[in-house]
């Protein structure tokens, strides 16, 4: 039987409402949530996917790090679950070696859409949970070294059989994770996600039916690949290499290196990380569908930036990664902090192709999902409180401009936590927010600058966890642009003194008199300093972007050429 065809212009008209649809969900989940972490930052996905499982649209503020965890639990809940999936169903998963995750916080849920007794497709979602039980509170700390202590590991599981919870199974969950309420709140705002998605896709079925939906299903996505590929033959054939480093795994490994080989020819383009070092004790190491992220987020923002995040994208790419390796790691590696991780695959990325399309890559951004997590009792109610964010940073400097200031950058797409915010929600007070000056790196176009925040329990002493990546290996600048700054965790006493941290600070006890100090990294620059704008560089020291010592170092033609007198004057004033 031959397949239905579609016209381009119902093709499109169906395209942008299974869009609405992702769109809609999105909104539904930071709408109804009850965590800051989802609600204000929104570290969440939503997307619809196939019969088969084949993701076919996520939503516009998705993050591209989960797009593969989605993909992949439904792959492993088809191949589990068979036949045996009926209409209000909702299935739950999170574990990265048996159920297509990336990380344990990352829950993700997929509900099954039918036409009468067809099985049509899927609306899924996934949120980061700020605790899913575990050794450490909010179970993002460094240093854990295995699985099974970075929380309560789910393999795909029937929630919902037939509109009908299963109490028991929620009970489990909700047992084995720290402020159940507010998990609960997150998990209800993914079931109610799910069933508006539901709804949504019926809605469309009415106009297009089983059979003509599953036609645009598989148009969008053969379309999306033959789109990718065409943007694949623009690059030159050959072989790119690169290789970048982590600081350490939190564990006793430092130095630990990925290699990257791109190789190019035709359509047809492979990313090779022969030569990777091993996975590692520490919590820092990558599923394949972790890198499969990384890589299809790296190309469709090198290639071409409008094209549809779906399994064309996948189809379109080929990835060797070793078994047992740090980019494709096995049971019972830990993998909590993996998205700092996915942050140097991009990086090996841009650095491999920057010769071949330099005016599309940037430097080194921040490279890191820099986390901070504080917990303690809430001296108001008694209550337990968990806050957790991961902060952003330094962009990478690009061909025609500067990188930003102060945002998380690549597989991560969530926002920064507003400082009121966290003061209503938390016994905290955030005593500076701000950005941190000459930690861009120099160049013709100047790297994004880190941020500082410093955070001060109010009447009790908190726990604080922090985890930073380039704080030992500065952010690459590129073709002569300098790198940019590192970043540090360190306490801020009242009488001033400093007590520097490691980069994975675990379970510090922070009182009332003191600080936490957060610092994280900026980004390379791009192009020699000296090619830099005296209108650019006056503009940078006159917003404090960049200091008078700075200025002096980096662009000295620039300084011989203005008064000293000026330069303290502009000091002078930035400083008041």
């Amino acid at each position: 039987m031959a397949k239905a065809k579609i016209n381009p212009i119902s093709l499109e008209i169906a395209w942008n409402g299974l869009k609405s649809i992702a769109d809609e969900c999105f909104i539904t989940i930071m709408r109804s949530a009850f965590s800051s972490n989802v609600k204000e930052r929104h570290d969440h996905s939503t997307a619809i996917a196939d019969r088969e499982g084949r993701l076919v649209v996520q939503a516009e503020m998705s993050l591209p790090v989960h797009l593969a965890s989605m993909g992949g639990m439904l792959r492993e809940l088809i191949s589990r679950f068979g036949d045996d999936i009926g209409p209000g169903d909702i299935f739950i998963a999170n574990d990265p070696h048996v159920a297509g995750g990336t990380h344990l916080p990352d829950i993700n849920m997929a509900s099954p859409v039918f036409e009468g007794d067809q099985l049509v497709g899927f609306i899924a979602n996934i949120i980061h949970h700020a605790d899913v039980g575990g050794a450490a509170i909010g179970s993002m700390s460094g240093g854990l070294d295995e699985i099974y202590k970075e929380g309560l590991r789910i393999p795909v599981m029937r929630l919902y059989r037939r509109g009908r919870c299963d109490e028991d199974l929620l009970k489990l969950l909700l047992l084995n994770m720290r402020l159940p309420d507010e998990r609960r709140g997150d998990l209800n705002a993914q079931i109610a996600a799910c069933r508006l998605g539901e709804a949504r896709l019926h809605d469309l079925l009415r106009t297009h039916g089983a059979e003509k939906m599953a036609v645009i299903f598989d148009e969008i996505i053969s379309r999306t690949e033959i789109r990718m590929r065409k943007a694949i033959s623009q690059l030159p054939d050959g072989t790119y290499r690169f290789s970048d480093m982590m600081d350490d795994d939190g564990a006793g490994t430092e130095d630990v290196r990925i290699v990257l080989a791109v190789t190019k020819s035709g359509e047809n383009i492979v990313f090779d990380f022969t030569g990777t070092d091993p996975q590692v004790k520490g919590n820092f190491n990558l599923t394949y569908n972790a890198t499969q992220s990384a890589i299809c987020y790296s190309l469709k923002a090198l290639l071409d930036a409008e094209v549809p995040t779906n399994q064309g994208i996948f189809d379109a790419i080929e990835i060797i990664a070793p078994s047992g390796s740090f980019v494709n790691c096995v049971a019972p590696a830990a993998v909590a902090m993996r998205a700092n991780s996915c942050q140097r695959v991009v990086d090996c990325v841009l650095g491999a192709l920057a010769p071949v399309i330099p005016q599309q890559v940037i430097a080194a951004a921040n490279g890191a999902n820099t986390s901070a997590v504080f917990t303690g009792i809430d001296p108001a109610n008694g209550r337990m409180y968990v806050y957790l964010e991961t902060l952003g940073g330094g962009m990478g400097a690009r061909y025609g401009k500067d990188g930003k200031d102060g945002v998380q950058v690549h597989i991560t797409n969530t926002s920064n936590l507003p400082v009121e915010a966290i003061e209503l929600e938390y016994p905290l007070r955030v005593e500076e927010y701000s950005l941190i000056t000459d930690t861009g790196g120099a160049g013709r176009q100047r790297g994004g600058m880190g941020i500082r925040r410093v955070i001060r329990p109010i009447g009790h002493t908190c726990e604080f966890n922090g985890v930073g990546e380039r704080f030992r290996h500065r952010p690459w600048g590129l073709f002569g642009g300098e790198d940019g700054a590192s970043g540090r965790f360190y306490i801020s006493a009242e009488d001033g003194g400093q007590l520097a941290l490691d980069s994975k600070a675990t379970r510090i006890a922070l009182p009332e008199t003191s600080c936490a100090v957060i610092e994280t990294p900026g980004a390379g620059g791009y192009g020699k300093p000296s090619e830099r704008s005296r209108d650019d560089i006056t503009a940078d020291l006159d917003a404090g972007k960049i200091s008078a010592e700075h200025v002096a170092k980096y662009y000295p033609d620039w300084s011989k050429d203005v008064s000293p007198d000026v330069i303290a004057a502009k000091t002078t004033a930035l400083a008041s």
